[in-house]
């Protein structure tokens, strides 16, 4: 059964158009990790974003996590935020 991980990021309004770029340049190397179905960013048409990624298992999330991809992505992101990120992993009940 996959595993569903849900990230919600604020971001200072200035930050916004900048978090958008650096996602639109990343997002395909996200997706072709090894052990991930699909990722999608979602928006509530403020600064609030939300990722979701379908992921083969815990295995193949903590290993992405442990990538270079990873570090170097959060690492541009993570200055850019209003507010502390939130993760929930989770799986589909039906």
């Amino acid at each position: 059964m996959s595993l569903i991980r849900i990230v919600k990021m604020t971001f200072r309004p200035e930050a916004v158009a900048q978090f958008q770029k650096i996602f639109d340049e990343r997002k395909e190397r996200i997706a072709a990790a090894p052990g991930c179905a699909s990722v999608e960013l979602l928006h509530d048409d403020g600064c609030i974003f939300f990722t979701y990624s379908v992921w083969e298992d815990e295995v193949a999330l903590e290993t992405y996590r442990s990538s270079e991809l990873f570090s170097s992505t959060w690492a541009l992101v993570k200055p850019l935020f209003a507010a502390k990120a939130e993760a929930w992993s989770v799986r589909k009940v039906v």
